[in-house]
């Protein structure tokens, strides 16, 4: 694990931006388990999820500085390109093998393009880039709502698209792993453990597998995210309820062009997390 104070120089405090949109909906059944996205749902997030697409130019300066510290000699630009076309590659290659919607696993990557040899080197360099290019804090009353949660005795879950680091903001900023917190261990479904992210269903498929055998059926599963394409569609084809958490306009994504999402809607539309228990 990469420590808490070798990338504290990476972490500041991050408040929501409102969004336009106002709670609403309800779910009538009652619910026993809940499973959340992370990035933009528990955690604030910059850029939206790790390896989003989109222009980084902002970071520049701070990768210049990894790149200066880790020894690697290359133009941030070109190397920003380089790795979008080799994740672009990888995601291509995995297509041929009948996965929808690839994951790759960022650290082999960054061995393959950097030159350092060293695993646990290539993981704290991607824990630094990543932090670099999308910042994140916990998003306002997480603590409270799993206290909550815990105290209703509701099964937590996530199926989030994540990379390795990603179990290590709990740890950073909340004080525990997800299994610590409350989350159920055969519960957590991390994108790149199985090689494929959302909008697939492939995540989901697993979640209800595993629910199934704690006789618990999709109607009693509640998902919430903040992303109509990659979270809400998913989970409603799937049979589960859905909230979508629209308390951050950084990272919600109505996703209004997609003829995917036209008609679709969430079960409840939440702004804070601890709405979340007006519905339970």
């Amino acid at each position: 694990m990469v420590n808490k104070s070798e990338i504290e120089s990476y972490i500041y405090p991050l408040a929501p931006i409102p969004t336009s949109l106002s709670p609403q909906g309800g779910i009538g059944t009652r619910i026993a388990c809940i499973l959340f996205d992370i990035y933009g749902t528990l955690f604030i997030s910059g850029a939206g999820e790790p390896g989003l697409a989109g222009n980084k130019k902002h970071a520049y300066p701070k990768i210049q500085t990894i790149f200066i510290k880790y020894g690697v000699s290359a133009d941030v630009a070109q190397m920003m390109g380089r790795l979008e076309a080799r994740i672009l590659s990888a995601h291509h290659d995995l297509k041929k093998q009948g996965v929808d919607y690839p994951e790759i696993r960022i650290e082999d990557i960054w061995m393959e393009m950097i030159g350092i040899d060293d695993p646990e080197t290539v993981r704290t360099f991607a824990v630094e880039f990543e932090l670099a290019v999308n910042p994140v804090f916990p998003m306002p009353h997480v603590k409270e709502l799993l206290l909550a949660l815990a105290a209703k005795n509701i099964i937590l879950g996530i199926i989030s698209n994540a990379q390795f680091f990603t179990p290590y903001l709990f740890k950073w900023f909340l004080g525990g792993y997800p299994e610590t917190l409350g989350f159920s261990s055969d519960l957590l479904f991390y994108s790149f453990q199985h090689g494929y992210a959302k909008p697939s269903e492939y995540l989901f498929t697993l979640a209800l597998q595993k629910l199934r055998e704690k006789q618990i059926e999709a109607q009693r599963i509640l998902y919430v995210g903040n992303d109509m394409r990659n979270d809400i569609l998913p989970a409603q084809n799937s049979g589960m309820h859905t909230a979508l958490f629209a308390g951050d306009r950084r990272s919600l994504r109505l996703r209004e062009n997609d003829p995917c999402c036209r008609d679709l809607s969430a079960d409840i539309i939440v702004t804070d997390l601890l709405q979340l228990l007006d519905h339970l």
